[in-house]
């Protein structure tokens, strides 16, 4: 083997570049030449390429975001799209493919292994909601940023006696929100998996404040579609002096946690030889070990929160 390519698709998160690094020395290592796609799909698409060395990768395992820039690409969903892409495949004699990328950027790695391309998918969702991994790349690093922001608002609830809801991101998915309102001692969280009454929650928070409560701490992942009712709730109902913070994109930047640099490394070390071995699959972190996961595992499974995870959703959403 004597050349792969890799590229970064979906959104954006902290480890990515890490996970390059590892990558590209890993295959120097063995002797491989690695080809950077430019803004992921359409890269492969439109043959963006460029070459990518050691030297380049090295002082980026920091750095959030992705030096290979990304993009969502339509084009490549097309049949038309998709030949150009094998097309430029063949062009640069790519023996093997490293996609870094969510749900929609691994299902186009699956495409890509089922008409021959040796193709490796690297799951990075800061939703986690991708099956056959217990952690995948940039979750960590968006919970610190999260936590860290819970904190400081905490700070300024009890100073002022005041109730804050914080949105989190997760349209389909309450991870960050539940782990978040977990690790942070939340007063009351809302996600989409678990059924949640707005009344009794209001009518706890405010019996919790006639009872001397100071301030009250209310999480929020955006896929529920109730902030802003959750905050004028706040107001009107229970008698706080309320306030609305939507984290947003801060969630996805910032320097990887030590677990995401780490966990973007063992990635990366294990794709390269997966390609070395022929063997298409996706990364998964199971328990402290890498494991190759078939493409059809990941995507005919659903991910699930734990017993305990629902236990403690339920007792915060009523």
């Amino acid at each position: 083997m004597k050349r792969i390519g890799v590229l970064t698709s979906g959104g954006d998160c902290s480890g990515i570049n890490a996970t390059l690094k590892a990558i590209v020395e890993e295959a120097y290592k063995n002797n491989i030449r690695v080809t950077g796609f430019l803004e992921g799909y359409n890269g492969l698409v439109n043959d963006l390429a460029i070459e990518l060395t050691p030297t380049q990768v090295s002082g980026v395992l920091q750095r959030g975001g992705t030096i290979l820039m990304t993009s969502r690409c339509e084009e490549f969903m097309q049949e038309s799209g998709f030949k150009k892409a094998l097309k430029t495949l063949e062009e640069e004699e790519i023996e093997g493919l490293i996609v870094i990328g969510g749900d929609g950027s691994l299902r186009g790695a699956k495409k890509l292994a089922e008409s021959g391309i040796v193709c490796v998918g690297i799951p990075e969702s800061i939703d986690n909601d991708i099956y056959g991994t217990d952690m995948a790349l940039g979750v960590d690093t968006a919970l610190n940023i999260i936590i860290y922001a819970i904190d400081i608002i905490r700070d300024t609830a009890s100073s002022h006696k005041r109730a804050f809801v914080i949105e989190t991101m997760g349209r389909e998915c309450g991870y960050l929100a539940l782990m978040s309102a977990m690790a942070s001692g939340a007063e009351a969280v809302l996600i989409p998996e678990v059924e949640y009454d707005l009344n009794s929650i209001m009518n706890r928070l405010k019996q919790e404040h006639e009872r001397g409560r100071k301030y009250s701490i209310v999480i929020v992942a955006e896929g529920v579609k109730k902030t802003q009712e959750v905050t004028e709730k706040l107001k009107k109902e229970a008698g706080f002096d309320t306030r609305l913070t939507i984290l947003g994109h801060i969630q996805r930047g910032g320097n990887p946690s030590v677990f995401d640099r780490t966990l973007g490394m063992r990635m990366g070390i294990k794709s390269v030889q997966s390609i070395i071995n022929k063997k298409s699959s996706v990364m998964g972190l199971q328990g402290n070990d890498i494991k190759n996961v078939a493409y059809d595992v990941v995507f005919t499974n659903k991910k699930a929160f734990s017993q305990m995870m629902l236990d403690f959703a339920r007792l915060k959403s009523r």
